[in-house]
Formats: structure tokens, C-alpha cells, sequence
């Protein structure tokens, strides 16, 4: 008997059915060769600093640095009650290590998603267990039958894979040390009252900087004016177009009189046609999407939508069995998937209506390896979606046209530059005119891109025309745009580096690999972590700093950790050892360094406070009713209406922004709260059903049989 661990039990459930086993347990699926069980994510977490050493749990500025000799793990805190571990976890570990241990079991093979994380999630489990039994590692980029099959019958020992693991823990150990350390000791020493920790973190800062840099230059951006001349020509056959003054490279000018005297100077007169170049220009599609340039583009085409959400979406697409692994940072696919991406190709496009210009082709443009860094681009699997959420259609949509659009002819367009002289002498520049005509839609059909074309008159060199009018218009320089997430994610991508426009994605697939801020999977969530924390926030689709945000970037001393080259080559590091060229050892010697000359810079540093909380007002003590898992008082506190006894371990609360009441569009009241401590149940009006439809009914919050968590029912009665 085999044993799989799953990273989640939706991917349970995809191996089950490859496998054609229906039988389900109690946390696992069992056939006659495999029994396939699951995990929720990370089961286990980082020891906290308490639980290393008691005296920890209050934050004393003599307390730190603070790193273990030894770093330790357990089950992962309840998110509702962080003084305790969570149950669902800790019953589906035992149910996992009682799997690995039954006598049946011959092999543990680990099915965590092939990635840093997914490595650890598996490892961390498997390996706390302490068993002598073969391990070996599952690795898929999609979840469809025949890859399940086929990954099954090409498995690595799970020994090949220890470089993956020791980058894993690597990030995870230093994140801990630096986060716990330099967060405890900023909020100690820059703010004043009680409140959310000052956050400090390795990824954060940078990205923080980044938008700080932006907002700084648009503050000090000081606005010029500038002049150009524009002229309209006419043919002999009472043709017109226009044309734009330069001189040598120059067609923005500051001075308006020499273009005023200009001006003057080409009224009416005569020119000659002197140059005229026509030249066909092929446009290649975008490349395939890799997960920043997914988010960026879903983010800035469609409102309401963050990064965070797109990976989200993408999970679930990807959980789903309709699209391969998102969070990969290649736009190309690997050369060994040429058959397989032919099979893909020909099944979604059956029933396109330009089907027949649809041609496979194995390019370099597409297949190529030197541009793929663990994981290939994200490309649909053969798998056909036939119920999707309005959300999971856009992203769906988005990556099905996009690979799509690389099988598709090349878009073709003409290009005509006519350079017109006057005749005169005084006049010594030249006006330009560009002319634009698509000629092959191409790739551009699979998503209705219209190119707008500007036509010209047919005119020859050496042809005289006539300056029908001459105009000096004025302009005014504008300063840089805000950050979007599409352009912030492309910054933490390179690291800061900036490139010819039309190199940067060759670039990302090849010699920025790896140096780079945060990884494809962690970026949104840095992202959501700034607005969470309040150093950034969103107006319309731009991205800037909060004054908490500036004031930090101007006043925090560790000034490495907003250096983007700092953070880059840390990250070029972990990837480093990710490939087996570097030993986490060096790695984290490096990190506990620079924690412990940073707290040292801190403490040294000015007093300052970068962050004033001021005491929110107490809610009023009035007891609301007897709770009913201890008899204590329910008052109501800020996030809800909890249990006096809380500090005992009474976990009874229910959340003013309750998932439950959220979808129903309701908030509790303290009347409602109160119905339902003393009635056991509350008439509630005005509930919003999915269709959008007011109701009333009765809910009751009641203790589920099975667990320690209360949940919601409705009743409705005449």
C-alpha cells in the first residue's frame, strides 16, 4: 500500500478520481493500492518566541535579538484564538501520522505543490513522524488524469529534492528571526500607545520603497512648458496631411519664438517631399503568461480586482484541473511538453470561428528551456471548464486567449515615414509625418484588438506640396504615473532594473531569474499586507504610500533592508540554493548578522515616534447575555461580541463581520445578540438572498455536534 499526501483535500480528490478510487474515510480516500489523505495548507507553523522561552511573551527591549539555537515546530494556531492550536489541524495530523504508520503502508509520497512551499508542507509533516519508510515525491504542474498517471510512474525520492526544502525552511527562518526581531523592537522603540505592531519584514520594506519613490517624484515634479510646430501640406491633387517640425533630433522646443518665427517663415510657402520610407513590420503576440504578468493584466483591464485575487482565482482554475501551476515565474513552456501542448491546442480550439488559421508550431518563441525556471508558463489544461464563477471565467478566458494568440498567424502592418522640407533656406529643420496600415489582423482576433490606422496621401520623393497652414501648439510635461499593481509587480519582478520596453519580457525569462523581490507566489500577498498594516492604500487603480508608510521610509534606520539590490540578491540567494549551489548555511548566517547589527541600530537610534495609536474608545461594559459555552458574559468588544472569560480559553464569539451575515448582507446587532443568548434564536428583517431579494427569518447559533465551532441556521416560520 502507497500513501499520498496531498497539499489540500480539493487535490485529494482530483488523485482519487485518476485513480478511480471512491471509497472515503474519515480525512482520507482508500483503494486497493493507495490510500490518499490530505493536509490544509501548512499543519504546522514556527514555534512563537513564548514558546521558546516564557519571558518572551512580554516584548522587553532587553529581550532582543532573540534567535533559537534550534528551531521548532507545532501545530499550527486556531486563526480565532491564537493561545490555542487549531483542532481541524491537529485531528488531520493524527489521522496522517496514523496512516503513515499502519503496517500496510510500504511508501509515503509527498503530492505538496512542486515548490518551496509545498516541499515544506509535505517535509515538515512527513518528517516529524520519525518513520524508516521510503518517501517519495509526486511532481505535477496540473492535476488532469493523465498527468496524475504518468507522474505517478516517473516519482523522485524525496532525498532529490532536499535542495527545494532547505530554501524552503531557509526563507522561513529568516523571515521568523527577521520579523519577530526587528517588528518587536521598531514597535518598542517608534510608537507610542497600543495597537498593531510597527511590521517590519524582509519583502515588505523594499516594496514599500518602491511606492515611496514614485510618490516623491511626482511630489517634486516641477512642470515645463514646451512648444511644437505642426504644419498641413497639400498635393496638387487637394490631398492633405500633416506634418511635425524637427530639428536635428529636436521636435519638443522650450523657446515658443523661434517657433513663432518659423511659423511665419512656412506660411504658404512651397516644400519637396525630400524622404520616404514604407516598411512592413511584423507584431508577435504577447508572450505566455507567467503569474505577475497575469495579475498585471487582469488588475489594470477589470475593476475591483487586486493581485491577491487573481492568485486566488488561478488557485482555484489550477485546483480544478483547468489550468496548469500558477505561481511560475517563466513565459515559455518546456521543450518536453511539445506533445502535450499540441493535444491542448487542438481540444480548445475546436469551436472557435477562426479555427482554421489556427496552426501548432513548435517555435523557440514557446518552447524553450533556458526560459524556464521550475515551472513552465500558465497554458490551459485539455480539461474544459463547463460551469465557472463569473471571477474564474476572466482569468480562464484570459489565459485560454493568450495561448491561444502564440498558434495564430503573425499581425503584419505597414509603416510609411514621409520627411517634407520647406523651401527655404532659413527654415533648416524638416516636418515628419507617420502613416500606419494593418495588414494582418493575425493573433489580434482572438481578442477583437482593433489597431487604428492613419492613413497617408500617396506621395513620391522630389514632389512638391503646398503648406495649406502652419500652427504653434503648446504642451506641458506631466509627471510619472502612480504605481498601479501592474507596474509594481514588473518592478519587484526585476528588482528595479529598467529596460528597453520591447526587451523586458525576454529579459524576465532569462537573466533576471531569481533576482528579484519575493517570489510569484508571495508578491500579492506582500501587496495585501501594506494595505493591511496601513503603510499603503489604493485610490481608483493607483498605489501610494499612507503618512504611517512615508514616515516610516524616512525614519526606520536599517536603511539595507529598502535597498532593492539588498533584497534582490537575498532572494538570488534562496534560489541559489534552491539549485543546489549554495548551503543554507552561509545563508542564514548572514541573516542572523544582519538581525543582530539591526536591533543594535535601533536601539542606538534617535527616540522618535513614527507611530502615535490613539486609544480607541472602550465599548461600554453592558453584559449582553450568559455565553453559552461557560456561563460567562458576552460584552462587546471591537471585532465582536466574546466572552468575558477569553483569557481562560473560552472561545465564544460571534464577529461583527461574520462570513455567514456578510453574504446576506447583515452586520449583529447588540439586539440580535441579545435574542439570541436569551432566546436561543433572532427574528432578523431585511436579509439580502444571492438574487438580490429581501427577506425575514429566524437564525439560530448553535454548537456543532462534531467540533468546538458554532454555525449559523435559518428557519422560516409563519
Amino acid at each position: 500500500m502507497r500513501l499520498i499526501i496531498a497539499e489540500k483535500p480539493s487535490v485529494a480528490k482530483n488523485i482519487a478520481d485518476a485513480l478511480l478510487i471512491k471509497n472515503k474515510q474519515d480525512g482520507y480516500f482508500e483503494g486497493q493500492q493507495y490510500v490518499i489523505t490530505w493536509a490544509f495548507g501548512h499543519l504546522l507553523q514556527l514555534f512563537d518566541a513564548k514558546d521558546y522561552d516564557t519571558k518572551m511573551a512580554r516584548w522587553k527591549m532587553d529581550n532582543f535579538p532573540f534567535i533559537p539555537d534550534k528551531f521548532e515546530y507545532k501545530v499550527k494556531n486556531d486563526p480565532r484564538n491564537r493561545g490555542r492550536s487549531d483542532r481541524g489541524a491537529e485531528k488531520q495530523l493524527k489521522t496522517i501520522h496514523y496512516l503513515m504508520k499502519r503496517r500496510d503502508v510500504e511508501m509515503i509520497i509527498s503530492a505538496c505543490d512542486y515548490d518551496r512551499e509545498g516541499q515544506i508542507i509535505g517535509d515538515s509533516i512527513i518528517y516529524r513522524a520519525k518513520l524508516n519508510k521510503p518517501v517519495y515525491r509526486l511532481l505535477l504542474n496540473e492535476w488532469t488524469k493523465d498527468e496524475v498517471l504518468h507522474g505517478l510512474e516517473n516519482m523522485k525520492p524525496n532525498e532529490q529534492l532536499r535542495p527545494l526544502q532547505d530554501a524552503g525552511v531557509s526563507r522561513q527562518w529568516a523571515d521568523w528571526v527577521i520579523g519577530i526581531n526587528l517588528t518587536s523592537v521598531a514597535t518598542l522603540k517608534y510608537q507610542k500607545g497600543k495597537g498593531k505592531a510597527l511590521n517590519i519584514g524582509r519583502v515588505l520594506l523594499p516594496t514599500l520603497k518602491i511606492i515611496y519613490d514614485r510618490d516623491k517624484q511626482i511630489e517634486q515634479f516641477v512642470p515645463e512648458d514646451y512648444f511644437k510646430l505642426k504644419a498641413v501640406f497639400q498635393t496638387d491633387e487637394g490631398k492633405t496631411y500633416e506634418g511635425t517640425y524637427i530639428k536635428g533630433k529636436e521636435e519638443k522646443f522650450k523657446k515658443q519664438d523661434e517657433l513663432l518665427h518659423l511659423q511665419q517663415l512656412v506660411q504658404q510657402k512651397q516644400a519637396t517631399v525630400i524622404d520616404k520610407k514604407v516598411e512592413k513590420k511584423k507584431e508577435f503576440p504577447p508572450f505566455l503568461f507567467n503569474l505577475s504578468n497575469l495579475q498585471g493584466y487582469i488588475t489594470s483591464k477589470f475593476k475591483g480586482w487586486t493581485s491577491d485575487k487573481v492568485l486566488k482565482v488561478a488557485q482555484s482554475l489550477y485546483e480544478k484541473k483547468f489550468i496548469t501551476y500558477p505561481r511560475t515565474s517563466s513565459i515559455a513552456l518546456e521543450e518536453s511538453l511539445v506533445g502535450k501542448t499540441a493535444k491542448v491546442l487542438k481540444t480548445i480550439s475546436e469551436d472557435l470561428p477562426y479555427k482554421d488559421e489556427i496552426k501548432f508550431m513548435k517555435t523557440k518563441r514557446i518552447f524553450n528551456n533556458a526560459k524556464v525556471e521550475s515551472h513552465s508558463a500558465i497554458i490551459p489544461t485539455y480539461m474544459i471548464p463547463k460551469r465557472l464563477t463569473k471571477e474564474e471565467q476572466i482569468v480562464y478566458t484570459a489565459i485560454k486567449n493568450r495561448f491561444i494568440m502564440q498558434f495564430m498567424p503573425i499581425a503584419q502592418h505597414e509603416e510609411t515615414n514621409v520627411k517634407t522640407k520647406i523651401n527655404n533656406h532659413e527654415v533648416t529643420g524638416y516636418f515628419v509625418s507617420k502613416g500606419r496600415v494593418q495588414l494582418v489582423d493575425g493573433w489580434k482576433k482572438v481578442e477583437n484588438i482593433q489597431s487604428k490606422d492613419a492613413l497617408l496621401p500617396v506621395v513620391r520623393i522630389d514632389e512638391h506640396v503646398h503648406v495649406q497652414d502652419a500652427e504653434v501648439t503648446s504642451h506641458v510635461t506631466k509627471p510619472p504615473k502612480p504605481h498601479t499593481e501592474k507596474t509594481l509587480l514588473r518592478v519587484m519582478e526585476t528588482c528595479g532594473k529598467s529596460f528597453q520596453e520591447d526587451e523586458k519580457e525576454e529579459i524576465m525569462g532569462s537573466i533576471l531569474t531569481g533576482f528579484s523581490i519575493g517570489t510569484p507566489a508571495t508578491r500579492a500577498e506582500t501587496i495585501k499586507k501594506l494595505k493591511d498594516v496601513g503603510y499603503i492604500t489604493t485610490n481608483s487603480k493607483n498605489v501610494v504610500t499612507t503618512d504611517l508608510g512615508r514616515k516610516l521610509v524616512e525614519t526606520f534606520p536599517v536603511t539595507d533592508l529598502f535597498d532593492l539590490e539588498f533584497t534582490g540578491r537575498l532572494e538570488k540567494t534562496l534560489s541559489e540554493i534552491q539549485k543546489g549551489k549554495v548551503h543554507k548555511r552561509e545563508f542564514l548566517h548572514l541573516v542572523f548578522n544582519f538581525t543582530n547589527n539591526s536591533v543594535g541600530t535601533i536601539k542606538e537610534d534617535r527616540d522618535i515616534i513614527i507611530n502615535e495609536v490613539s486609544v480607541a474608545k472602550s465599548m461600554t461594559n453592558e453584559i449582553l447575555g450568559k455565553c453559552p459555552a461557560c456561563e460567562g458574559n458576552i460584552v462587546e468588544g471591537s471585532k465582536g461580541y466574546g466572552c468575558s472569560n477569553w483569557k481562560k480559553g473560552c472561545t465564544f464569539v460571534i464577529w461583527k463581520n461574520d462570513f455567514y451575515l456578510r453574504a446576506l448582507k447583515k452586520r449583529p446587532t447588540k439586539t440580535m445578540v441579545k435574542d439570541l443568548l436569551k432566546n436561543r434564536q433572532a427574528y432578523v428583517k431585511g436579509l439580502t438572498s444571492k438574487q438580490g431579494k429581501k427577506f425575514n427569518a429566524y437564525l439560530q447559533y448553535e454548537k456543532n455536534e462534531q467540533n468546538d465551532y458554532y454555525s449559523w441556521k435559518m428557519e422560516f416560520k409563519k
